[in-house]
Parts: C-alpha cells; sequence; structure tokens
C-alpha cells in the first residue's frame, strides 16, 4: 500500500474496535439476523463506538468511501445515507 494511503488510516490503530472479542457485532452476520437480534448487535457496536478516540475519523471515512455495511463512527448504514451530503 502506497505511504499516503497508509498514513491516511493511522487512526485505525487507536479504534476501540481493533482486537474487540466481539468484532463480529460491528457487522450482519452471513445468516439471517432477526431484527431484535441486528437492534442488539448495533447497540452492541455502537457502545464501542461512543467511547473510541477515533469516532469522528472512522465516520469520516465510512462516507468518504461510501461503506455500505456495517458500523462505523458509531452509525449504521441506514443512518449514514440519511446525513445530508454537502457541497
Amino acid at each position: 500500500m502506497p505511504a499516503v494511503a497508509v498514513n491516511l488510516l493511522e487512526w485505525q490503530l487507536q479504534a476501540a474496535c481493533k482486537g474487540h472479542p466481539r468484532a463480529a457485532d460491528f457487522y450482519p452476520p452471513m445468516r439471517m439476523e432477526r431484527k431484535h437480534e441486528r437492534i442488539a448487535r448495533e447497540h452492541r457496536a455502537k457502545v464501542v463506538c461512543a467511547a473510541c478516540p477515533v469516532r469522528t475519523h472512522c465516520l469520516q471515512h465510512a462516507l468518504a468511501v461510501d461503506e455500505r455495511y456495517g458500523v462505523w463512527g458509531g452509525l449504521t448504514v441506514d443512518e449514514r445515507r440519511a446525513i445530508p451530503l454537502t457541497a
């Protein structure tokens, strides 16, 4: 990976989710998930995000690359899509 790209993602080294034992909570499972299971999983991920020192960087990254899966910066894909685009 080019040095510039690596430097832009250094914030990930400080992420609260890095190496988290329940990292799977940040993404939907491969199997069907009931609504109450999804809500509980996303809540667990958001609790980790709430205390994350790089939450803003994470959210900005997800918005910039149009991340379509998972909880990033404390928001789900639907919550990120609801953020108005600025010019």
